[in-house]
């Protein structure tokens, strides 16, 4: 059975377009919500680079998955 919504024209663009938008807000929540708790949790231990740390970590997301996953583990891996 069909998809009604493929049946019709630029349907399977309009689910393309959907599941973009989907993944990247999912991105976006991943990126801000990393950068937030880097970043309290830093100035919580009195990090006086809880900025800079938090700054890295939205670069790193930025760039992509792995490399903002990288940023956060060097900082549990560095914080005092």
């Amino acid at each position: 059975m069909a998809l009604p919504l493929l049946q019709m024209p630029g349907g399977t663009e309009i689910i393309v377009l959907l599941l973009f938008l989907v993944i990247s807000i999912v991105g976006l929540a991943i990126l801000i919500g990393a950068t937030y708790w880097v970043y309290r949790d830093a100035q919580s231990r009195g990090n006086d680079n809880a900025a800079l740390w938090a700054v890295l970590t939205a670069l790193g997301f930025f760039v992509g998955l792995i490399p903002g996953v990288g940023v956060v583990v060097v900082y549990l891996l560095v914080r005092e």
